[in-house]
């Protein structure tokens, strides 16, 4: 598959933070995702309290959204801003708490206890630390992982699965030799190749 100059690119975590530290994020969506309406059937297949993980979550109003309908939904994001964004925006109470086994880690939980979101690197999480999950709502990560990381990035959401997790991932498709990316361009024949 041809990913064009994209191949090669990396978007250093710097430049994430800046992106929050400037509202240089375009990618953000003020109300909820029209795509996560629309499939939400698919993604809880009829259960209700799940586990769902919004992988670098930024500070999705989505996640209120799941919550308010009964679930437990987990997030990670490099930027600490986004996430206390989040709760302020929501007018959700919430504490922080370090995560012991990522140093620099922090967990910021909502009072009610059902939005849990983890500020640090995906890659530092694991299943012995956040768990496993029934849903995953990925709207904005696997385009933006560096595509020098996709293995491993897909490799780790394999191992936070639950045998019956549902995966809604929402991509883009153009010609990648007409943008640097992110959003980066996945064929959908890496992604069958990625998640089988």
């Amino acid at each position: 598959s041809d990913i064009g100059a994209q191949k090669n690119r990396v978007v250093a975590e710097e430049e994430w933070l800046q992106k929050w530290e400037t509202h240089n994020i375009g990618f953000h969506k003020e109300q909820g995702h029209p795509l996560l309406q629309k499939y939400l059937s698919i993604l809880l297949s009829g259960r209700s309290r799940l586990r769902i993980f919004f992988p670098l979550c930024g500070k999705a109003v989505d996640m209120k959204w799941l919550a308010d309908m009964g679930h437990h939904v987990v997030g990670v994001e490099i930027s600490e801003q986004a996430l206390k964004e989040f709760f302020v925006e929501h007018s959700l109470p919430y504490s922080e708490e370090p995560v012991p086994e990522i140093p620099g880690a922090k967990k910021l939980q909502s009072t009610s206890g059902n939005i849990s979101l983890y500020c640090c690197s995906i890659y530092d999480l694991s299943s012995s630390i956040v768990g496993k999950f029934d849903g995953f709502w990925d709207r904005g990560a696997l385009v933006a992982v560096n595509p020098c990381d996709r293995q491993r990035y897909a490799s780790l959401m394999i191992t936070l699965m639950e045998e019956n997790s549902s995966y809604l991932l929402v991509t883009a498709s153009y010609d990648p030799n007409k943008h640097k990316g992110p959003p980066f361009y996945v064929p959908e024949s890496e992604i069958k190749s990625l998640f089988g």
